[in-house]
């Protein structure tokens, strides 16, 4: 079918148009990893990112920690003024380079928060799945200089697998989780950052206030940073 193909309803003609402006779009290569190995987890992860997106709206200046391909950002991307994605993975922000669309700008940036804060000022700051791959001795320097860069109104998101989620986690899920929490333990670690830490639960795609024990996921909400 070619570009100047009419469609049997004309409202979808906005697909040809969008297809010129933006090409067909890809995924990146963890997105795609889990698109053809487990569909049903990419729709979970981009779940969380959607969650942020709600949180954040509005926010001007938004800081992404451990973003890895960058794939789900443009979701919180849509709510907010400008983000700042960053990795300290060279060929995650390769990858989303390669792939970066001209209508959805975002800085991409190398850089390990254990090394030092990012530069720069945000009203908001998230990380998803990344605070259970730090190791527990170097836990509080990562979130030190991840809300380095947070003004003082500013709020964050952290995310991450409960510890009781990890007996049902496949190996692949399970890899590099040295740092999963139960959501006690999670709220206790935040509220030393944070006068305000609200906690959510997520089964699968859904985000609820449920039962923390039964959860496989957390969300951890800080407001009046310390």
């Amino acid at each position: 079918m070619t570009d100047q193909a009419q469609t049997k309803e004309p409202q979808y003609e906005l697909l040809y148009r969008v297809k010129q402006e933006h090409g067909i779009s890809r995924f990146g290569i963890m997105a795609n990893e889990s698109w053809n190995k487990d569909p049903r987890r990419t729709l979970f992860t981009l779940a969380r990112y959607k969650f942020v997106s709600k949180m954040f709206e509005g926010r001007k200046r938004v800081l992404e920690i451990g973003c890895a391909d960058a794939f789900g950002t443009r979701l919180v991307q849509q709510t907010v003024g400008h983000i700042t994605a960053t990795d300290f993975d060279p060929l995650f922000i390769q990858d989303a380079k390669e792939r970066l669309d001209k209508h959805w700008p975002m800085d991409l940036i190398i850089h390990d928060l254990l090394s030092g804060p990012i530069p720069g000022s945000f009203d908001a700051v998230y990380a998803l799945d990344v605070l259970e791959h730090i190791e527990p001795a170097v836990e509080r320097q990562f979130l030190t200089n991840a809300l380095g860069s947070l003004e003082p109104n500013g709020v964050a998101i952290f995310g991450m697998p409960s510890l009781e989620s990890q007996d049902y986690a496949s190996p692949q899920s399970k890899a590099g989780h040295v740092n999963c929490k139960t959501m006690p333990d999670f709220k206790k670690l935040m509220e030393e950052y944070f006068h305000s830490v609200f906690m959510f639960s997520m089964n699968d795609e859904v985000v609820h206030t449920g039962y923390h024990k039964m959860a496989h996921y957390l969300f951890a909400l800080g407001a009046h940073k310390k």
